[in-house]
């Protein structure tokens, strides 16, 4: 099982690149969600509303099982497929890569078009900060009060994540958990006494 996915860092934007007096416009965005998506590039279509195209790709989900890749007018699989097929090289999910096209006057041809956006989505690409991130899970564990040095040690030790704690005679925490250490979390709570856990 996959614990950790590349994805990059923070946004880029308006990464120019000029074929033929056309302009390529790359931008890159970390998203979690087609709703992210889809706000991201209804953003890059506001502003670039003289743009000819808005051709882009995206992966979501740890393997990038769920993704697209759309021409936008251009000749079927000259733009969307060289943009996707960046993402694939250098293994990125939860990602939204853009290029917005200027036409020039000159028409580029296909073999044109597939290296231009190819090359605005691999300078895009550089521009950007590749991050590993660990996938989490949210726990919610219920404790004795007197328990709770116990449970703020174990969880020290996993590196989790305090989210809350509510301390009141029967206390509860919801912490994020690294998905990699969740079956030794949950070994070492089913041997405490007085101690409910749950994953949300």
């Amino acid at each position: 099982m996959q614990f950790e996915f590349q994805t990059i860092k923070s946004p880029v934007e308006n990464v120019l690149l000029k074929e033929k007096g056309s302009k390529f416009l790359g931008f890159a965005f970390p998203v979690s969600s087609e709703i992210e998506v889809k706000k991201s590039l209804e953003k890059i279509r506001e502003e670039h509303p003289k743009a000819t195209h808005h051709c882009y790709a995206f992966r979501l989900g740890i393997t990038g099982e769920n993704y697209r890749a759309n021409d936008d007018g251009e000749p079927n699989g000259s733009a969307g497929l060289p943009i996707y097929n960046q993402l694939l090289a250098n293994n990125l999910t939860n990602i939204l890569l853009i290029v917005v096209r200027y036409y020039g006057g000159t028409k580029l041809g296909v073999s044109g078009l597939v290296k231009a956006y190819k090359e605005s989505a691999k300078l895009t690409l550089e521009e950007a900060e590749i991050i590993t991130k660990e996938l989490e899970t949210q726990i919610e564990i219920q404790f004795h009060f007197e328990q709770q040095n116990i449970i703020f040690t174990m969880l020290n030790k996993f590196g989790a994540k305090i989210l809350d704690f509510i301390s009141e005679e029967n206390c509860k925490i919801y912490a994020n958990i690294k998905l990699a250490e969740k079956e030794q979390i949950t070994a070492q709570l089913s041997e405490m006494q007085h101690v409910t856990f749950n994953f949300i």
